[in-house]
């Protein structure tokens, strides 16, 4: 049996390392052909008309969510409300933040970890103009409800598919139902490109309006037809011309090549993270004091959360502590109720009605890792260690709350 279970480890062979060394000998680094060739890959795989590579899935979130302000439409305006899941990683929201939107907050599923689909629609003003689906853990969101709620209402639907590549809802890869999705490609993810992030749409104006962003603004990075600005027949006077506030957020051309190489063995890797999903839930469905996620469509199983209930739910730190004293390496579901961070005293915000289970969450949630190799070691040798900590650790009362 294990005695270690990391929380991520590399999924790189010689492939990787080769197209890295193959690389060196080009003498070229910046962004240039591989990246264009790993975008086309990538929509390819994905369905999607456009891909745009970054330097890492928050830049994926900050490039998408600017390039939404600056479309012919005026598709978003600072002050404009934007409805959030309370539980998902920081760069979910600061972009919002720094672009001056009025964030609600919305309590998530107790079984799903996602958004709570009836408080979004009691969420839902005529003031909302963006819904932020966020797929946790590799879970699809309900996109059938939420895609409809979006058209009713004319919101316009983001979604952050950081954590869930490869994930799918309906037979439809999750990251391509919004009118923008993001993808993270950094190391602990379902492929690794050093660090990087990927944006998808379908919406040509969109893509250009991005292209631009991604490199400081300017109109070099644009084809000659295209949805931004006017472009002069000489290369001269477009090699710094500036049409939109921008940023450099470029990847690297090394970055590619990991990525052209990771995105051949995702198929595979997918297929392995379900086989140790299954495993892992054959043992922790019914568990009297864990509560795990519940499946929603064909998720690609990020991670595996534990979510602490009757009498282990008082306990998570000095679970996590045995945990991590047996070489179990275990970490917070994200971030928790992001509103229970310092950090939000410089949003512009509401809650709407209670977080309660973000809360809970909060307090008595934590996950393992998923990796692109067979757990059944490791899922033994994790069920093994907390039945131990429960025989040997519990004495209190039940909570007064619980997810069931």
């Amino acid at each position: 049996m294990s005695e270690h279970y990391p929380l991520a480890v590399s999924s790189w062979g010689d492939e990787e390392i080769n197209a890295m060394k193959n690389l060196l000998l080009q003498d070229q680094f910046t962004m240039g052909e591989n990246v264009k060739k790993f975008e086309t890959e990538f929509s390819e795989y994905f369905h999607s008309t456009y891909a745009v590579m970054v330097n890492s899935g928050s830049s994926a979130n900050l490039l998408a969510i600017a390039a939404l302000f600056y479309t012919k439409d005026n598709r978003l305006k600072r002050g404009d409300e934007v409805i959030v899941p309370a539980v998902s990683w920081g760069t979910t929201y600061y972009p919002l933040q720094q672009f001056g939107l009025r964030v609600k907050f919305v309590d998530i599923d107790p079984d799903t970890l996602n958004i709570n689909i009836e408080m979004l629609k009691s969420a839902i003003s005529k003031k909302t103009k963006l819904i932020v689906a966020v797929n946790l853990l590799g879970n699809s969101n309900k996109f059938d409800t939420l895609t409809k709620l979006c058209q009713d209402n004319n919101i316009t639907l983001f979604e952050d598919n950081c954590e869930s590549m490869g994930a799918q809802f309906d037979k439809k890869y999750t990251g391509t139902f919004g009118r923008l999705g993001t993808f993270s490609t950094y190391f602990s993810h379902h492929i690794s490109t050093i660090e990087g992030g990927v944006i998808v749409t379908d919406n040509e104006e969109l893509y250009h309006i991005m292209l631009s962003m991604r490199s400081h603004g300017w109109t070099r990075a644009l084809p000659k037809i295209n949805k931004v600005a006017t472009k002069e027949d000489r290369d001269f006077e477009e090699s710094f011309k500036f049409v939109l506030p921008g940023y450099n957020i470029r990847p690297t051309e090394i970055s590619a090549v990991l990525g052209s190489e990771q995105l051949k063995k995702l198929p595979t890797f997918l297929e392995i993270r379900k086989n140790n999903a299954k495993y892992f839930s054959s043992l922790f469905i019914n568990h009297p004091y864990v509560k795990i996620q519940k499946e929603i469509g064909e998720s690609s199983w990020f991670g595996f959360s534990l979510i602490l209930t009757n009498e282990l739910c008082h306990l998570r730190n000095e679970l996590t502590d045995f945990l991590e004293q047996n070489n179990i390496e275990c970490r917070p579901i994200v971030a928790g109720n992001f509103v229970n961070h310092d950090v939000i005293k410089y949003f512009n915000y509401e809650i709407h009605d209670e977080l309660k289970i973000a809360n809970l969450i909060d307090t008595n949630g934590l996950y393992v890792g998923n990796h692109h190799f067979c757990l059944k070691n490791e899922i033994d040798y994790l069920y093994e260690k907390i039945k131990a900590f429960v025989e040997t650790q519990i004495t209190i009362a039940p909570c007064p709350e619980n997810l069931t």
